[in-house]
């Protein structure tokens, strides 16, 4: 069953991307790589020259404003929200991660788990963070533009605080997939596909919808 299409796994990917280029560029900014000698390592030296370290993380922001973009407007034309949190999600997301470690049982899901969809909230809400303080700290840099020497610590400070809480998310977010039973969802983000097994037991609200549509496209 096709559960992403190419459009989701491009934003993934390029989310996925430039978040990991953002990230390990940023923290060369600080500097850190010179001082602790991960420009020695092989492949490595050009982690503490400024020069280029800045070029690839303007270059990696630009990738993610337009995957965000793009995410918005796949959202609003596709009319597919149902990753979007619902009321009730956070109570079933404890449900749902009692039951991986065999303490109840799994309540039936959508196409997206609760935990995915209050996954989703947390990390749309950290990326816009730092996409806003990004474009703050593009802004103060060009020519005529002045901005309070305390607007901009404070902008600077709650960048960098993004930044920990996106990898927070990051590490919980690839932590999930170590529970067996989240593995299925692993090749879904290279093919797309997950199998029709799959669907009915953990998403069989999502899998009758799925069903019930090739049906009536057949008929």
């Amino acid at each position: 069953m096709e559960r992403h299409n190419w459009a989701v796994r491009l934003q993934h990917w390029l989310v996925a991307l430039s978040t990991f280029i953002l990230i390990f560029t940023g923290i060369g900014q600080m500097p850190v790589y010179k001082r602790y000698m991960v420009d020695q390592l092989p492949g490595l030296g050009w982690s503490s020259d400024y020069s280029i370290t800045v070029a690839l993380h303007y270059g990696a922001a630009l990738v993610l404003v337009f995957a965000a973009v793009f995410h918005l407007c796949y959202l609003i034309f596709s009319k597919k929200y149902d990753i979007l949190p619902k009321k009730g999600d956070v109570k079933e997301s404890f449900l749902i991660i009692k039951s991986m470690f065999g303490l109840g049982k799994e309540p039936p899901s959508a196409k997206y788990l609760a935990e995915q969809r209050v996954a989703y909230a947390y990390m749309v809400f950290w990326f816009a963070v730092i996409i806003i303080s990004g474009l703050v700290k593009t802004i103060k840099n060009l020519p005529g533009v002045e901005l309070p020497a305390g607007f901009i610590a404070l902008n600077t400070h709650l960048h960098n605080l993004a930044m920990i809480f996106l990898l927070l998310g990051i590490v919980a977010h690839l932590g999930a997939f170590l529970l067996k039973p989240n593995w299925p969802l692993v090749p879904s983000m290279f093919t797309g596909k997950v199998s029709e097994e799959y669907a009915r037991k953990r998403h069989p609200f999502w899998s009758e919808v799925v069903k019930k549509s090739s049906q009536e496209n057949r008929a």
